[in-house]
């Protein structure tokens, strides 16, 4: 039986937190580590949206902190499936953060996150295929596969020879 596919948007998750003391640093900004936190829950939920299983962290990608989130902002976290790839998914997480009295806002940050969908004994069972349906969720689908290679070759599970999609970009040449 076909696995059924699946949008991006039914799997889009959107979270919402109010920066508190306990929440900070001596500066009065938000630990990196709450918001890795907050990031991993919010793209577990849409990779649990994706698959109807249970999901594992996989993978984390470079995280950069653009700006910082201050004491008393309001953290908006927005998580969706960008691809599948049989039991594994990559989310994009986007992150921005509001100072509302100030009618201020910023992008903090943005990531990937790879979950493996698993069954009730923990081993991988194969998740839907992704069909994106805007040009953002087509551009992204399309990076998803040299981001998993990257991914891969990082981890050592795959040789930059066997790496296709990324050839191009870093001039690998074939060993013969």
């Amino acid at each position: 039986m076909a696995k059924k596919k699946k949008t991006p948007s039914e799997s889009f998750i959107s979270m919402t937190e109010l920066v508190l003391p306990n929440d900070t640093n001596t500066l009065n900004n938000l630990m990196g580590g709450r918001l890795m936190h907050w990031m991993d829950i919010v793209s577990a939920i849409a990779a649990q949206k994706h698959s109807n299983r249970i999901v594992v962290t996989a993978s984390v990608d470079n995280i950069s902190f653009k700006h910082p989130i201050q004491l008393g902002n309001v953290v908006t976290l927005k998580a969706k499936v960008t691809r599948a790839f049989n039991s594994s998914m990559e989310v994009r997480i986007d992150v921005d953060a509001e100072d509302i009295p100030a009618s201020r806002k910023v992008d903090s940050n943005s990531a990937y996150f790879t979950f493996v969908a698993v069954d009730q004994s923990g081993r991988p069972i194969d998740v839907p295929e992704v069909e994106p349906e805007t040009e953002e969720e087509k551009e992204f689908f399309n990076g998803a596969l040299r981001r998993r290679q990257l991914r891969l070759i990082l981890s050592g599970r795959m040789k930059p020879t066997e790496a296709n999609e990324l050839k191009s970009i870093f001039d690998i040449k074939d060993d013969k």
